[in-house]
C-alpha cells in the first residue's frame, strides 16, 4: 500500500474499493493462485448448493404434494411416506455437509487473503508457497473467533425469537394492529443488531490473524476499531452483500430455473455468474482487510510494520508464540 497510514483514516467507500483493487492488480499472480485454490471452490460449493438444494426440495413438495391425494394406509401411501423420510434425510445431510466445506472454504480463505494484504502492507517477500504453509496455522485462530461469533449470533437469535413470541402473544390479545406495528418495528432492530453483528464478525477475523487476540477478545478489539467508521462499515457490508445477492438471485433464475435458455445457454450463464462470484469473493475479503488498517488508523493506533512483518514471520516458522499487543500497535501516533 502506497498510502501513508495517517491518511488511512480518510479513506471513504470508493477509496477502499480502489485501494483493493490496486493492491489485487499489484499482486496479480499470487491472488490468482489464492482464487483458484480456494475462493473459487468456495465459490463453486455456494453455487452447487443453491442448484442441488432447488432439486432435492422441488422433489420432496412434488412428492408431498402426491401424498396428500394418495389414499392413507394403502401400500403406495407407506412407500411414498417413507421414501419422502428419506429425502429429508438426505436433504439436511447434504446442508450440513455443505456447511461444513462452506466453513473450512472460508476460514482458508480469509486466512490466506488477510494474511497476503498484511505481508503487502509491511513489503514482506510473497510467494504462493509461503502463504500455503502459514494458511493452517492461521486457520486455528480464526475457528476459535468462528466459534465464539456462532454462540454469539445464537443466542442473538435465540433472544429475539423469545421477544418476538411473547410480544405476538401478549399484543396480539389485545390489539392484532397494535401486535404487528410493534412486531415490524422489532423485525428493523433485529436487521440492525443482525448488521453489526456481522460487521464485528468479519473484522474479528482480520483482528485474529493480525493481533495477538482471538474469539472474544477479538470481537471486542473488532468493536472498539468500528466505532467512527461504522457508517463506512456499513456500506461497505451492504454494497458487498447487495452484490453477491443479486449475483446468486441471477444464478438461480438463469440457471437453476433457466430451462428456456437450454442446456448450453445455462451453462454458459453458469460460468459467468461463477467467474463473477470469484472477482467479488476476493474483493470482499480485500476490502475486509483494508477496513482493518483504515479503522486502526482512525483510532491513531500505529501498526509498527517491522513488528507485524515479525509477527507474520512467526506464522511461517510455525512456531507461534504470541507477541504483546505493544508489539503490533506501539503508540498512538499524533494527527
Amino acid at each position: 500500500m502506497d498510502i501513508e497510514q495517517e491518511e488511512m483514516q480518510f479513506l471513504g467507500v470508493f477509496d477502499i474499493f480502489k485501494e483493493a483493487y490496486k493492491i489485487i492488480l499489484t499482486c496479480r499472480k499470487i491472488f490468482s493462485q489464492i482464487t483458484l485454490t480456494l475462493i473459487f471452490p468456495l465459490s463453486l460449493l455456494i453455487l452447487i448448493h443453491i442448484q442441488v438444494s432447488d432439486i432435492l426440495f422441488r422433489n420432496i413438495i412434488h412428492n408431498e404434494f402426491v401424498l396428500v391425494d394418495t389414499q392413507v394406509g394403502t401400500t403406495k401411501y407407506n412407500s411414498l411416506s417413507r421414501h419422502i423420510s428419506s429425502e429429508w434425510t438426505y436433504f439436511w445431510l447434504f446442508k450440513a455437509l455443505y456447511f461444513t466445506f462452506l466453513l473450512i472454504f472460508s476460514l482458508l480463505s480469509t486466512s490466506a487473503v488477510v494474511y497476503t494484504v498484511a505481508s503487502v502492507y509491511t513489503a514482506r517477500d510473497l510467494s504462493f508457497k509461503k502463504v500455503i504453509s502459514v494458511v493452517p496455522r492461521v486457520w486455528k485462530r480464526l475457528m476459535v473467533t468462528f466459534l465464539w461469533t456462532f454462540l454469539a449470533f445464537f443466542a442473538y437469535n435465540l433472544v429475539a425469537f423469545i421477544i418476538m413470541i411473547l410480544v405476538a402473544v401478549v399484543l396480539f390479545e389485545f390489539s392484532y394492529n397494535w401486535g404487528m406495528g410493534l412486531l415490524v418495528v422489532l423485525g428493523l432492530l433485529y436487521g440492525v443488531g443482525f448488521v453489526y453483528l456481522s460487521l464485528i464478525w468479519q473484522l474479528a477475523s482480520v483482528v485474529s490473524v493480525l493481533e495477538d487476540v482471538r474469539g472474544i477478545q477479538a470481537m471486542n478489539k473488532s468493536k472498539a476499531l468500528i466505532k467512527g467508521k461504522m457508517w463506512t462499515s456499513i456500506f461497505l457490508f451492504g454494497i458487498l452483500t447487495v452484490l453477491s445477492f443479486v449475483f446468486q438471485f441471477t444464478f438461480q433464475k438463469l440457471v437453476v430455473h433457466g430451462w428456456s435458455f437450454g442446456m448450453f445457454g445455462r451453462v454458459a450463464f453458469g460460468v459467468v455468474c461463477l467467474l463473477v462470484f470469484v472477482k467479488l469473493m476476493l474483493l470482499g475479503l480485500v476490502i475486509q482487510t483494508i477496513l482493518y488498517f483504515v479503522c486502526k488508523s482512525y483510532h491513531h493506533e500505529n501498526i509498527d510494520k517491522s513488528a507485524l512483518s515479525n509477527h507474520l514471520e512467526v506464522y511461517l516458522l510455525g512456531e507461534y508464540v504470541p507477541i504483546k499487543a505493544k508489539d503490533v500497535q506501539l503508540e498512538q501516533f499524533e494527527v
